[in-house]
């Protein structure tokens, strides 16, 4: 639908994908490099920048692969939370499905439990042929970064800078994909249209109880109950640091936007005198 295109347009526009002219830019040429959902690929090159590439790679590959979370069997829904919960991480879904990652390649590659990925898998509700496109998508993703030349980061997941850095690259790219809690229990309204959306079973978050007021989250989903799923908490102040100025005057008003307009004010650098000036 027309309708449709120019959304699609305007989002590869905020992006910095394209130019003045409606082509891609230089930008937008190395993004379409990548076979991942544009704002995947441009949290994918941001990391570039804050020297999380290596995180970005497996979150990436993870959210393009199908979901690793198994939906548990009637009566042992208490079970896969309490398996799950090995895995949580307090920064949120993004970091839990790095650890989702790094302890199915741990599996892979225990010499004590040689072939027994599949088990492993099964013990713990996750999709043993989920994580394995996923281990191929990523590898994917390492070919193309090196065939163009971008440089790749060594791990440091876990490190305060670290988690900092990751949600920086994912703001950069998903900074059209943030909602708010309006009243304290788990409706969270999208900055982009008024729409109230809830947490999603899987996430960490709706299974520790835990609401957290500003998320960042990768998609939108009307057929799971209006949910947002792999979600993480973000504060105002690294949205404000981050989104574009032309994105943020486009939103429809809102008391999230009047909120965060407080927040870009406040960090708005003081107006130099004329001597400053000169």
């Amino acid at each position: 639908a027309p309708e449709s295109l120019m959304q699609a347009l305007e989002d590869l526009d905020y992006l910095a994908a394209l130019d003045n002219n409606g082509n891609l830019s230089e930008f937008g040429i190395i993004m379409s490099e990548f076979p991942l959902d544009p704002q995947l690929s441009k949290s994918l090159l941001a990391s570039c920048e804050f020297e999380c590439v290596d995180e970005m790679l497996t979150i990436a590959a993870m959210l393009t692969a199908p979901s690793c979370f198994l939906q548990a069997p009637p009566g042992t829904e208490e079970i896969a939370r309490s398996r799950w919960r090995r895995f949580w991480h307090p920064a949120g879904d993004h970091c839990t499905l790095i650890n989702v990652f790094n302890a199915f390649k741990a599996a892979t590659a225990s010499p004590t439990q040689p072939g027994n990925t599949e088990k492993w898998c099964r013990d713990y509700f996750l999709s043993s042929s989920a994580l394995s496109m996923a281990e191929m998508i990523r590898a994917e993703l390492v070919e193309i970064m090196k065939r163009i030349e971008l440089p790749i980061s060594e791990p440091d997941f876990g490190s305060e800078e670290n988690l900092l850095s990751i949600k920086k690259a994912l703001l950069s790219g998903h900074f059209m994909h943030i909602a708010r809690d309006v009243d304290g229990s788990g409706n969270y309204l999208m900055l982009t249209h008024k729409q109230v959306a809830q947490l999603h079973p899987f996430s960490s978050y709706y299974n520790t109880r835990r609401i957290p007021e500003w998320v960042l989250f990768y998609e939108f989903s009307i057929s799971e109950g209006n949910s947002i799923r792999v979600v993480s908490e973000i504060s105002p102040h690294l949205f404000a640091e981050l989104v574009p100025q032309y994105y943020f005057s486009n939103l429809p008003p809102s008391e999230s936007k009047d909120i965060l307009q407080e927040v870009i004010n406040h960090l708005a650098p003081v107006p130099a005198t004329k001597e400053e000036q000169k």
